[in-house]
């Protein structure tokens, strides 16, 4: 059935005690009573979503899920059924199943988990923590420096695998990182480079000479705004203490930073950098 995991608009055929039947290309679908909304009558149209309730019969609500079949989203854990798996609160009165086979590792209750909602072989509508087999290499719709929505997918040696426009995936490296964003966290980004085979390059900051300017900026009004004008961070700083204070990733602040002392504005120290007089 088309119409299983969508918004529509559908108009009121009928009502009956048990709600209202809403008329549809692939047959006439039940709004439970208690969704029917005040002043509503035969021919009203309702943007209604429409699901399989637990004995497989479509049904109609006019609560908003937080994700669609296609989407991506963070939901939280309310229960584990040590059969079937875990259901995830995702907006409706009928939570959201994300079967053991679907989950990368065991989830527990209140964990937010992020998934993509997805349609079983049944029809039915389900979860998936299982995201590769939805994502795809860059197209000829994507180019470097395009401003990107993205989610922490996972963390692997090299950085972040993130989820780029809900569609690709991509590559959010190390160097690249400022503290270490939660799995599941959206942030907004840059595809820095597309390499062979689509892969893709992401950084959170615009690259090039004002990004530069910005960086050594932001430097410089942290050591005007600190105490004697002097920071506790130098190049064998940890990236977490630069992260904390700053809000740079080490490279941007080691390359800022050389940037200042080479136009004379600050000196150096074992302990840290500071203004000059």
């Amino acid at each position: 059935m088309q119409l299983i995991g969508q918004y529509h608009h559908l108009k009121i055929a009928r009502i009956t005690p048990s709600g209202a039947f809403l008329t549809s290309d692939e047959g006439d679908i039940l709004l439970p009573g208690k969704f029917i909304p005040e002043g509503a009558k035969i021919g009203t149209e309702l943007e209604v979503f429409v699901y399989l309730d637990s004995e497989d019969r479509p049904v109609a609500t006019v609560q908003r899920p937080f994700a669609v079949v296609g989407e991506f989203a963070l939901l939280k854990v309310k229960v584990t059924n040590a059969k079937v798996g875990s259901f995830l609160d995702w907006g409706l009165d009928k939570d959201l199943l994300l079967p053991f086979s679907e989950q990368l590792a065991p989830v527990k209750k209140g964990e937010q988990v992020l998934v993509r909602v997805y349609q079983d072989s049944s029809g039915r509508i389900a979860a998936t923590a299982r995201l590769d087999r939805f994502l795809k290499p860059a197209d000829s719709s994507l180019s470097e420096g395009d401003a990107v929505d993205l989610f922490i997918y996972a963390y692997t040696d090299l950085g972040a695998k993130v989820v780029v426009n809900g569609r690709y995936v991509g590559m959010l490296f190390s160097s690249e990182l400022y503290g270490k964003p939660k799995a599941g966290e959206q942030l907004r980004g840059y595809v820095k480079k597309i390499r062979d085979g689509g892969k893709i390059d992401i950084t959170l900051r615009r690259g090039g000479a004002q990004e530069a300017r910005s960086d050594r900026g932001l430097v410089l009004a942290a050591l005007n705004s600190a105490v004697d004008g002097f920071l506790p961070l130098n190049d064998k700083s940890s990236p977490e203490s630069i992260s904390e204070l700053l809000k740079l990733s080490k490279k941007s602040f080691k390359k800022a930073v050389g940037g200042l002392y080479r136009e004379g504005l600050i000196n150096m120290a074992e302990d840290g950098i500071r203004l000059k007089n």
